[in-house]
């Protein structure tokens, strides 16, 4: 991060939570910026969505306060807790979208039998991709809120399965509404990007009593610490083309994934405009565009308790994630 660049924070020292400014090896506490960013009337910006909320118009306020480093309240970001940076209203969340890992997805659930090889199921999945890409639409569910985690938060694995994934997705932070919009100016209503590690339960992703319901992703991915955020939303402008991002996890330091977001079978640009033909994207919402592959599923190795999971999305930082496994009662 050049002395330029910065990004939205929230953290915490001690009791005290504040939104922030990451710049360098310091975070800026905004609760002592109040009249200069416009939200004394808030009595203390407890949340980044309240910058989220008028983006546009602070975002000129904040470029000046993250280079003003004689100036405010820094702290070394060793000092602070990072949370996760945004709590958003609503969670948009891209299924199957990176071709690589959906491929590999089919090989693992396909029982082969007769002429059913490997080849011919990967070349199928393949087929179905490109028509997909040809013709289709992103597929899109709703996550919920109540998953959000921080950054380096301990994550309970429920004990109802053992059978539980990472999916390490580029996350992208809505800061202006987004309605009915096309996949030309959709980027326009994104304020930053951010990690997002979209756990998945994956033997409940299927229901076997009603099969034809298709994916319960109710239940498959909404457990509670289930989506870890962050740390930090680093501005649209400083990441660059996100089409061009590499997505690494590693498990207990072995990687797992390591992959380009472009395998994407639908853009960004794509995915927030095929949400926003249904309902209004607000600011501080979160829209997931899928994980590439590399999933415990395709390995064959799922979350255990004890294991820790490193995530690093280029220019976003890095997140760290320990699972431990729920006391059976």
């Amino acid at each position: 991060m050049n002395a330029s660049e910065w990004s939205l924070a929230y953290a915490s020292q001690g009791s005290d939570t504040f939104a922030g400014l990451v710049s360098g090896d310091r975070i800026r506490d905004l609760r002592h910026d109040l009249d200069a960013i416009g939200l004394s009337d808030a009595g203390s910006p407890t949340a980044t969505r309240d910058i989220l909320d008028r983006w546009a118009e602070l975002t000129p306020t904040l470029d000046t306060l993250a280079g003003a480093h004689e100036t405010g309240t820094w702290l070394p970001v060793e000092q602070v807790e990072f949370h996760a940076p945004v709590s958003p209203r609503q969670i948009f969340q891209a299924g199957a979208n990176y071709r690589k890992h959906v491929v590999d997805l089919a090989v693992a659930h396909t029982e082969l039998s007769g002429d059913r090889t490997i080849e011919q199921v990967r070349h199928d999945a393949e087929v179905t991709m490109d028509a997909r890409k040809q013709g289709g639409q992103p597929y899109i569910f709703l996550g919920l809120p109540s998953a959000v985690t921080g950054p380096t938060s301990v994550v309970t694995l429920p004990a109802y399965s053992d059978k539980h994934d990472w999916e390490l997705e580029l996350a992208a932070v809505i800061g202006e509404t987004a309605f009915r919009v096309d996949a030309a100016t959709a980027l326009q209503h994104v304020a930053g990007f951010t990690i997002a590690n979209d756990l998945t339960t994956r033997d409940l992703v299927f229901r076997r009593d009603m099969p034809e319901l298709g994916a319960d992703w109710f239940r498959s991915k909404n457990a509670p610490g289930f989506l870890p955020l962050g740390p930090v939303i680093v501005p649209a402008e400083f990441v660059g083309d996100p089409q061009q991002l590499q997505v690494t996890l590693t498990l207990n330091g072995t990687t797992m994934q390591d992959e380009s977001t472009a395998d994407m079978l639908f853009s960004v640009a794509e995915i927030v405009a095929a949400a926003s033909q249904t309902t209004p994207l607000l600011p501080g919402d979160l829209v997931l565009t899928g994980s590439p592959a590399g999933n415990g599923a395709a390995w064959g190795r799922l979350l255990r308790d004890g294991d820790l999971m490193e995530s690093t999305i280029t220019g976003l930082g890095r997140q760290s994630t320990r699972v431990i496994g729920e006391a059976q009662t």
